[in-house]
């Protein structure tokens, strides 16, 4: 097992009915977070991008810590390659371990469940609960719609201005990893507190 520099928590889809291309690059920066000798926090799910992520990170001789709530281990939803696993009670409990365990967010395509999980840690940077670099990987242009989305809400005044450096999107894995790792380096990006005067 090689050493690890910290872990990341990867938010991704556990569907299998996708395009080739999302597989491929959550497998990649699965890859790429060994190389860079990360360790992975995500949810031990057996299908879908999340074990893509994991086999990744395994293949490339990294650390794996599933963190899975209790129903669905009874519904045979876990993935017994991962290096670790941590059952929780609820999603809630399984959502706020995973973010202690992490240094850092990557965000892959996904549905309301990926969705959900990563507008709640941007809102967490927003109020400075956490501090943690959040990364949005954006294979084929996925998350284009959010980040609109998002930046309206800044247009039309439901967000700061400063906001918008809550989140980092990037194309390819090798960006999403070299991006949490600037922003360890020199300091994560601190916006204005959420509540206007």
């Amino acid at each position: 097992m090689k050493q690890e520099k910290g872990k990341i928590c990867t938010f991704a889809a556990s569907s299998n009915r996708i395009d080739e291309a999302y597989t491929a690059a959550a497998y990649e920066l699965g890859q790429v977070m060994a190389r860079h000798g990360w360790g992975c926090v995500n949810g031990s799910g057996g299908m879908g991008l999340m074990r893509a992520v994991s086999d990744g990170v395994l293949d490339g001789g990294g650390h794996v810590t599933g963190v899975i709530p209790k129903f669905m281990v009874d519904n045979g939803w876990g993935y017994d390659r991962v290096t670790e696993e941590i059952i929780t009670a609820d999603m809630h409990e399984r959502k706020e371990m995973m973010s202690n365990l992490a240094d850092a967010v990557i965000a892959l395509p996904g549905g309301c469940g990926t969705l959900e999980e990563l507008l709640e840690v941007i809102t967490w940077r927003q109020l400075a609960i956490i501090t943690k670099p959040i990364v949005l990987l954006n294979t084929n242009g996925f998350f284009d719609p959010l980040v609109e989305m998002l930046n309206r809400c800044v247009d039309e005044g439901f967000m700061k201005t400063t906001h918008c450096c809550l989140w980092t999107v990037a194309s390819t894995p090798l960006e999403a990893v070299e991006a949490i790792e600037q922003q360890l380096e020199q300091g994560v990006p601190v916006s204005d507190t959420k509540f206007y005067d």
